[in-house]
């Protein structure tokens, strides 16, 4: 199999989430992988309420310049629920919450790419912004998300749920 072939399926099966690849001396090897399973927080996650234990909403956490951010890609309807963030400030007020970029600037915490820390976290529904930090926990299928004043002593964790595309339906 040529390289330009082995580079293309490799991309394409990665971009699936369905297939790993490995090149090792010249052979092309694949291994089907579980898409729910991963030892990276980038993807979807569905976001649990804390007082009703329902979902809220799904996330979706990306990199962009060696910076992990998240942003809300779906609301699941509940009583209250409000399109924008009236409760924000500057210039998340009145945003919809829907699309919002509501994390952002978190940093790998030394040579692991499963903890973050040094970002920033808004709760929609109360305005306030948060520090943050997060932890790939149960070999990636949840995720501990920590927003906290100060330090991280003084705060409040979610575990969210690790979530798919089928999710968005």
């Amino acid at each position: 199999m040529n390289n330009l072939l082995k580079i293309s399926l490799t991309v394409s099966a990665l971009f699936l989430g369905m297939i790993a690849f490995s090149a090792e001396e010249g052979q092309l090897t694949a291994a089907a992988i579980n898409p729910m399973a991963s030892n990276t927080v980038l993807g979807l996650w569905k976001t649990i309420d804390d007082k009703s234990n329902e979902p809220r909403s799904i996330v979706e956490i990306f990199e962009k310049d060696e910076k992990i951010f998240g942003k809300i890609v779906k609301v699941y309807p509940r009583s209250g629920n409000q399109d924008n963030c009236t409760k924000c400030k500057d210039e998340f007020k009145d945003q919809p919450i829907l699309g919002m970029q509501f994390m952002w600037d978190l940093k790998k915490i030394s040579n692991t790419s499963t903890s973050f820390d040094d970002g920033k976290i808004l709760d929609p529904e109360n305005g306030t912004i948060y520090r943050a930090k997060l932890k790939l926990l149960n070999d990636g299928k949840k995720l501990e998300v920590r927003g906290y004043i100060g330090i991280s002593l003084f705060g409040r964790s979610q575990e969210w749920i690790r979530s798919s595309a089928e999710d968005l339906k």
